[in-house]
């Protein structure tokens, strides 16, 4: 684990350092070029959420989205880790009546939400959290609809036997350059199928997405209508505070971003963003630790080490503007820390250099 993960991250007390968080980073180009890492970019481990886009892949592809009549908000919330709230709620209802199932079809479960204003709302209500609430029940709602679309059973649709989990790994895995067999499984905390491959495949898997002019004409089609609609909809992505929703609100029509648990992000540059006929750019980064949230002054819930490590990495490569760091100043690169009472004790920063592959 040495070799593979470096220190990435660190916070001080006064002029000490109190702790080190590593990491992990890969930067590919859409024609297989290692443009930039640190660590070891073939470090092997699950994406998380940050799957999700690729999993929806293969419904978009073969039509799923025209054959049901969705919306780019209703496209964006199948690769999204909503907070939850009650608009990111009609969403998926509105999917769901538009495919045929419903909310008892979900295999997700339920979790306890992590957006507060929803949280009370919901308290004042006497509710309680329901599967269409779980943060993953667009992508579960998106893989029910693939199977209604195909005419299969839905009761098992999260079995990795079942033939839209095979449909699913197989289009990850050339998206990846891979062999199916090559991908890793585990089950993901909503209980569906994830994959743990190199850091550096996932990069390729993202600038490919971004800049598929050099895949089949149906999946080019499917990876333009699933960027198009994460950039246009960044709140059914995540949330408005959110670090992904709102790096691709600030950083408007070139990036999608997509974080995953256990300290997983994954970033992908438009072709043509970086200047005429540039190729499509997929970033990856793992926080060996997980990056558990913690708790900031306020008692709100926050990752303090992907987002300044992202933004970190989009500086050092010249892929985001002053005015745009500014703007997302509240998640990095440095950062104060500060006590219950509001005082400067510290700092959190971002400690590595890129390695260009020049």
């Amino acid at each position: 684990m040495a070799g593979e993960y470096q220190p990435i991250f660190e916070l001080t007390r006064g002029n000490t350092v109190e702790s080190v968080h590593f990491g992990a980073v890969a930067v590919m180009d859409s024609e297989g070029r290692l443009l930039a890492s640190y660590g070891d970019p073939q470090t092997k481990t699950f994406l998380r959420s940050s799957a999700k886009p690729l999993q929806a892949l293969p419904f978009i592809e073969h039509g799923g989205d025209r054959t049901f009549h969705l919306t780019s908000k209703e496209i964006a919330i199948l690769c999204g880790s909503h907070e939850g709230t009650d608009a990111h709620v009609e969403v998926i209802k509105g999917i769901q009546a538009k495919v045929g199932v419903q909310e008892s079809d979900l295999l997700c479960g339920t979790h306890l939400l992590s957006h507060l204003p929803t949280v009370e709302s919901m308290r004042d209500r006497g509710e309680v959290p329901t599967p269409n609430r779980h943060n993953c029940s667009g992508k579960h709602t998106g893989m029910l609809a693939y199977a209604r679309m195909r005419g299969l059973p839905i009761a098992d649709y999260i079995n990795p036997e079942h033939p839209i989990q095979k449909s699913i790994l197989a289009t990850f895995a050339e998206m990846c350059a891979m062999q199916p067999e090559w991908v890793e499984r585990g089950t993901d905390g909503c209980s569906a199928p994830n994959f743990a491959v190199p850091l550096a495949n996932v990069a390729l898997g993202f600038a490919r997405l971004c800049d598929p002019s050099g895949l089949p004409q149906d999946r080019a089609a499917a990876c333009r209508r699933i960027t198009s609609a994460m950039i246009a909809n960044p709140a059914m992505v995540g949330g408005e505070r959110r670090f992904d929703s709102r790096l691709m609100e600030v950083c408007s029509k070139r990036i999608i971003a997509k974080g995953g648990a256990e300290g997983y992000m994954a970033m992908g540059i438009l072709a043509g963003a970086l200047g005429v006929d540039s190729p499509g750019v997929g970033i990856v980064l793992k926080i060996a630790d997980g990056d558990i949230p913690v708790r900031d002054a306020s008692g709100s819930f926050y990752n303090r080490v992907r987002p300044a490590v992202a933004l970190e990495i989009l500086r050092q490569l010249g892929y985001i503007s002053e005015k745009e760091l500014q703007a997302l100043a509240e998640f990095g690169p440095t950062r104060p820390v500060v006590n219950a009472r509001k005082l400067v004790v510290g700092e959190s920063r971002p400690i590595f250099t890129l390695v260009r592959s020049d």
